[in-house]
């Protein structure tokens, strides 16, 4: 009597264990880990590169968020950049990395466009040296690394480097000299890296992600072998002023839907010459400056009372 109970009971709890298990639906806690949630859409060029799953899943270690690479152009183009090769004055190329507007007879970026979370970053070693961009159109110049050598100038990222550091070929990406532009050694050594190093500390210690968006504007800069307009034979024109604009959200998903009109944005103009100061916040401006300067809608895909918001305010946050 007692071994006929016993296995009653035991075939009772097996057919509880196997119902539960049938109830588990994609969606719950219980989530397989190979499940990957729907993001922003992509750009057809950006799939063609990512492939069909374009996400990648990182585990925080301590709280075990889960967070993505989102869409670097998520927020918007900012100049409608075309990959029709007729507007060389406004040609999208889009890598994973980034996205940009490149100005073929300027042989800089307009802008570049990128999503920065820890889904990004690594551990990657710097890449040991620039590369020219095969991507560009067949017929334009492509400028290398030597056009740069002894020129006064660094060759300034605007993805940066450290951006970009899960793996090897990712970090190499940023070293295409379409992502380049002559940046004063003062600049690019000293405020600009300040900011940069502030916009990865928000995202490692203070679980942000960020939107970023990096341009350059007007002709003429100082470096170490002062003045110049042009360098490499006259087919990268040095930029007068450099400007950055960073979106702050909480890591998180549907990140279009989660900007309100009190979301933190950052926006600097800065010029780009020797002796700036060494404090970036000292050039921060407001998001309707620069997209004044440059005829830009830079947070086009949000809503037009959030943008009128957060593109009106100078940040006064801080800054370390």
């Amino acid at each position: 009597m007692k071994k006929s109970y016993l296995l009653c009971l035991l075939a009772t709890v097996f057919l509880a264990v196997s119902c539960s298990r049938e109830e588990i639906r994609p969606g719950t806690d219980t989530e397989s880990a190979n499940e990957i949630p729907f993001h922003d859409r992509y750009t057809p060029e950006e799939e063609a590169f990512l492939g069909e799953d374009p996400s990648f899943k990182y585990e925080g270690m301590q709280n075990m968020a889960t967070v993505y690479k989102d869409n670097n152009l998520a927020m918007g183009n900012p100049s409608g950049a075309s990959s029709n090769s007729y507007y060389h004055w406004n040609y999208r190329v889009t890598k994973p990395e980034y996205t940009m507007s490149y100005h073929r007879d300027r042989g800089t970026p307009n802008w570049v466009s990128w999503h920065l979370n820890k889904a990004w970053l690594g551990s990657a070693s710097r890449s040991s040296g620039f590369y020219q961009d095969y991507a560009l159109p067949s017929g334009w110049y492509r400028v290398s690394s030597g056009d740069y050598t002894n020129s006064g100038f660094d060759r300034g990222h605007n993805c940066p480097s450290a951006d970009r550091t899960l793996s090897s070929s990712e970090n190499q990406s940023t070293f295409y000299m379409t992502n380049v532009i002559p940046q004063s050694p003062d600049v690019n050594q000293r405020a600009w890296a300040s900011l940069e190093n502030y916009c990865r500390d928000l995202v490692r210690y203070q679980n942000k992600e960020l939107y970023v968006i990096m341009g350059s504007y007007g002709t003429g800069g100082s470096g170490r072998n002062g003045y110049k307009s042009k360098i490499a034979n006259n087919k990268v024109t040095v930029p007068n002023r450099v400007w950055k604009v960073i979106l702050v959200l909480p890591e998180g998903s549907s990140d279009l839907s989660r900007v309100t009109t009190s979301t933190r944005v950052i926006a600097v103009d800065m010029p780009n010459s020797m002796n700036v100061s060494t404090n970036w916040a000292s050039y921060r401006t407001t998001v309707d400056y620069i997209e004044q300067v440059r005829g830009y809608n830079l947070f086009s895909q949000l809503p037009s009372y959030v943008q009128s918001a957060i593109e009106s305010k100078v940040d006064n946050g801080p800054t370390s």
